[in-house]
């Protein structure tokens, strides 16, 4: 009679961990069901603080009040025939007797409001900060064709001892001609990105770009043009900004007049 055969040893399972699919991550998707871009990564943003926050230097106090003591001397007219230049007080260096250089950028998307940026250098951070009515592209098409003049005027109150930029709103000229009005306001995060990308430049204009592939915005892309401008205080109720071109040659693009009346 035949033994029946020996029962084999049996195996047993070997337990392994899956990850279930419903827990792997999926990308972000849109309503659509599209997959959302990634947005551009952002710079750091390493701007310094101004020197005018820190408060004015011993030298500027000195001039200041040696520019007071000749104002308060009389007009005397020559009776000689001197030649002068048809720039009035510019040099033949392109700067400004008696003002102070900064750099100004002007930038903002080409059918929205253009921006204007002033700065005591392009690594710093921004001591003013205006909105003007005026869309982007319209006024560096302006600038193309000949001299922009903008004179930005408010009311001046008694006993008032606000400075003079730091006024919050002002109505606006464009070349004699009443075109809305600015506004003062804080640099926003989009602000200050814009200052990073540009802390390099010193003087130039072009695009910046929205984003990695991402489609053109509805109000146009944004350009910026900076230069730098030399600041002129006329008294504590007037200040003016000149545009200075590189070759220093021919005048100024465009001059800002801020004015108290």
């Amino acid at each position: 009679m035949a033994t029946p055969p020996s029962p084999s040893p049996s195996l047993k399972p070997v337990q392994t961990r899956s990850r279930s699919p419903s827990t792997l991550p999926s990308p972000p998707a849109t309503p659509s069901g599209k997959e959302k871009p990634m947005s551009p990564i952002r710079p750091a943003i390493s701007l310094n603080q101004p020197n005018s926050k820190k408060g004015s230097s011993k030298h500027n106090k000195i001039f200041r009040r040696v520019r007071a003591v000749f104002r308060s001397f009389p007009i005397i007219a020559p009776a000689c025939k001197i030649p002068v230049s048809l720039h009035g007080n510019r040099l033949n260096d392109g700067h400004v007797h008696g003002g102070t250089r900064m750099t100004g950028t002007l930038f903002g998307h080409r059918k929205s409001r253009v921006n204007l940026a002033i700065q005591e250098s392009p690594g710093s951070l921004p001591i003013l900060l205006l909105e003007l009515t005026i869309p982007t592209g319209k006024l560096l098409q302006d600038m193309g064709v000949g001299l922009v003049r903008i004179a930005l005027e408010c009311e001046k109150k008694r006993n008032d001892k606000t400075k003079i930029e730091d006024e919050p709103i002002w109505t606006m000229f464009c070349n004699g001609r009443k075109s809305g009005y600015a506004v003062k306001r804080e640099p926003t995060d989009e602000d200050l990105n814009v200052m990073q990308i540009l802390h390099v430049v010193s003087m130039g204009a072009g695009v910046i770009p929205t984003g990695d592939g991402a489609d053109q915005p509805a109000d146009g892309e944004l350009t910026y043009m900076r230069a730098f401008f030399e600041r002129v205080a006329g008294s504590k109720d007037s200040e003016t900004y000149y545009m200075l071109n590189p070759d220093g040659n021919n005048g100024p693009e465009l001059s800002l007049f801020f004015v108290r009346i």
